[in-house]
């Protein structure tokens, strides 16, 4: 177990085992919340290979994951696709709206979810999901909402923390 899944009280030590999907946001929680913007208008993220790695460990280990974005460039598309990930919500003004679409899809209960996500379109999906997560660097309102916050900053190994954290319950 890593030494954040040691310092954590039973209660959230409980809900964080009972996780069967992570949904994640993706500026600002996969990458560290800058564009690249191109002369052609075109833009550019740059994504963490470490977390990509724990987002794929934790769909071999069961845990399903999903991306709930307001990103609709096709590069976030490709790195999703590429990992294997299935639940895409691209483009997504209402994040509750989308997961909780997902949510009937899958047959789970808001318990049995978790969310990392760091600024305030977030929110309502934080607190409604058995377990809100967010990053180092995440505005104030979500730092709020979290049951756990990351060690690490947005794009920076912030979702492999929690995916180290998740798989460590197992």
């Amino acid at each position: 177990m890593n030494d954040a899944g040691r310092k954590l009280e039973p209660g959230v030590r409980a809900r964080l085992a009972a996780v069967r999907l992570l949904s994640v946001d993706v500026d600002g929680v996969l990458t560290d919340g800058g564009v690249y913007v191109h002369d052609d208008g075109s833009q550019m993220r740059k994504f963490n290979i470490k977390d990509g790695m724990g987002l794929q460990l934790l769909q071999r280990a069961g845990i399903a994951v999903a991306i709930v974005t307001a990103a609709t460039t096709p590069a976030v598309r490709h790195r999703m696709e590429r990992l294997g990930i299935h639940h895409l919500c691209l483009g997504v003004e209402d994040k509750l709206a989308a997961l909780d679409g997902l949510r009937v899809e899958v047959g789970l209960d808001w318990p049995a979810i978790a969310h990392i996500g760091d600024d305030v379109n977030d929110l309502p999906v934080l607190r409604k999901v058995g377990c809100p997560l967010t990053v180092a660097d995440a505005v104030d309102a979500a730092i709020a909402a979290a049951i756990h916050i990351t060690t690490r900053r947005g794009g920076d190994g912030a979702v492999r923390e929690i995916c180290d954290l998740l798989l460590s319950l197992r």
